[in-house]
This record gives C-alpha cells, structure tokens and sequence, in this order.
C-alpha cells in the first residue's frame, strides 16, 4: 500500500515538472505582472521558535534571496492556529500574505474546533507541501517492550494504566497515538501538556511510560540512554535511526502519522502567481543550507505541486476526523 506522500508525490509528477520548468515564462505571465513586486507577508499562526516558524523563516530568506523582495514572518498565534489562518484566508488574493501551515491548521482544525472559522479547502489555494517530520514511538527504560507489538501486549495487559504524554490536546504527538490506539485496541491514558520539551522531561523521570514526538527533542535522551526508540511513525526508516522501524513494519500496516507543513495563499489568488510561488519554494527546498536546517528539525523536504498539495490537506482532513472523533480529542 503507497502512502499518502507517495501517492500525492504520483499524482504530481507532471505538475511538478511544469512547475521546475516553467519560471521564467511564469515571470513575464499577465496575471503575475513581474511578480512580486513589494515585500510578501508570511504569516505564522503560532509563537517564534517552533518548527512552523523555524521553516517559515527558512523558506522566507530563500525566497528573498532568489527575488530580493524582503519576506516578513508575521506570528500571529492563538486558538490551535486558528487565528493566524483566518486572517490569511480574509486576506487580498495577491500573492502578497501567505500562510506557514501544518497538520494542525489545514487538517486537524476542521475536526476540533466545532466553529473553526476558516474552511481549509475551500479558503486557501494550495502552494507547496514543504516537508514532512515523522513522529518517533519512544518509552521510559521501565517500560518492559522492545517492539510495538511488545508495547501492545503489555497495554492490554494493563488496560488504562500506561500513560502517554503530548505537547497538548489536538496535538500532533496526541493524533499519532490516539490512532495507534484505534489500529490496536488499547487503552492508553493522555497526559497533556503545554508543550514537547515538558512532556520529554517528565518522560525520561518516568513520569509517564511513552509518547511519539519528533527527533530533534530526543536526540540526547536517546543517545544518553534515557529513552528507548521503538519505532518511527513515516512510510520508511529514518537515517537517523537505522535500525527502528517503522510502525507499519512492526505488524501494523498503513499506520502513518507523520506531522507536515506547507504554504497556503487566500482563494483566488492567480494561478501563475501560485506556480511561480511553488516552483521558487521547491527550488530552495534544493537549498545546501535550507536542507541543513530542515534535518536540524528532523525534517524532510516535500518538493510537489499545488495540485499535490491539495489533495493531501484533503486526504488528511478525512484521515483525521475518525480519530478525533474516537479518540474523543477536545481542543484545550
């Protein structure tokens, strides 16, 4: 069974190569006019410091550089991303403010919040897909598994009394695991907390027995043996972590609950503005340093087409709401 990258990836491919190819004919285009022609606004909808604004700001300078126009990274943070996204959806469809969206603002939003006050596809033109970040199945040194089917074995065995942690409810990490435990049938208890980093440091004191996140927050815990690595949530093995597989190959195929991020223009921005926009960011996602900052995240690149990147917010919205829904995820 393909995943959904592979498949968007697919679906893509003459798209994408339009998109590679097709830029100096795209500057000269009617409804680009040369574009742009002032500075672009890229909008945030969360606080500085976090993976969405680390790869905003990546791309930004990419961009700028490549244009010299001057993108500015606005943080517009509040309600799950909500707020920051809304206002890109109301924004003129120009080209000129765009959204750093991820799993949560495109996908998720729709299921948690029973008022949300964007529609992700019908609000926003897709621009590009910019990476994806697997999530890695970690467990207290206490914990007695080796394996998922050992950390399923022993949930069952102990109905409720495994407790799982997350950065908050409706996170990314809460998703992962809320669908481990569909596909498994355990009972798992979440701790939510406000944020990865405390969640990590009550996991390695053994406060609370496992929990799926990305790998840049556990790089030294693993190294120092403080943690232990199961499995990792992506189609294929992460370089990092050779020898962890995935989830899917432990015995639970079709499991992927990687977290991704991409670019969204308002609805009705010109098509030619949106091909030059993602063949300019899937040429810098080519960047040396762009991709240096991208692994620093634990994160890899997802060069697609518009059209790609349309149908896995899409894809993801329908993935998404049975297990919110099961999971009985509410928004904090």
């Amino acid at each position: 069974m393909k995943s959904i990258a592979a498949r968007a990836i697919q679906a893509s491919a003459s798209a994408l190569f339009l998109a590679f190819f097709g830029v100096s004919a795209l500057a000269q285009a009617p409804g680009s006019s040369g574009y742009p022609t002032k500075p672009i606004r890229l909008v945030v909808p969360f606080t500085p410091g976090g993976s969405t604004d680390v790869l905003a700001r990546a791309i930004g300078q990419e961009l700028t550089k490549a244009w010299g126009q001057s993108v500015v990274v606005e943080n517009v943070p509040g309600a799950g991303g909500a707020i920051g996204a809304d206002k890109v959806a109301k924004a003129a469809p120009d080209g000129y403010t765009l959204l750093m969206g991820h799993i949560g603002t495109l996908a998720v939003n729709p299921s948690l919040y029973p008022r949300l006050p964007y529609n992700p596809v019908k609000d926003f033109a897709p621009v590009a897909w910019v990476a994806r970040v697997p999530n890695v199945l970690v467990v207290h040194p206490s914990v007695a598994a080796r394996n998922v089917k050992e950390l399923v074995a022993l949930a069952k065995s102990r109905p409720g009394q495994l407790n799982y942690g997350s950065g908050g409810n409706g996170s990314a990490a809460n998703l992962a695991t809320e669908f481990l435990k569909l596909q498994t049938g355990t009972s798992l208890v979440h701790i939510p907390y406000r944020g990865t980093a405390p969640a990590v440091t009550d996991l390695m004191a053994g406060q609370i027995q496992l929990m799926f996140t990305g790998l840049p927050a556990l790089v030294a815990p693993l190294k120092g043996g403080q943690l232990r690595a199961l499995a990792v949530s992506s189609p294929q093995r992460l370089e990092a972590l050779p020898g962890v597989p995935t989830v899917a190959e432990s015995g639970y195929p079709g499991f992927e609950a990687d977290q991704w991020y991409g670019v969204v223009a308002p609805a009705g921005t010109p098509r030619d503005v949106v091909a030059r926009l993602n063949a300019q960011i899937n040429q810098a996602l080519a960047a040396p340093e762009l991709k240096t900052r991208l692994a620093a995240e634990g994160a890899i690149a997802t060069p697609t087409s518009p059209e790609a990147f349309g149908q896995l917010i899409a894809s993801e919205i329908t993935r998404w709401k049975p297990v919110i829904a099961g999971g009985r995820v509410k928004a904090d």
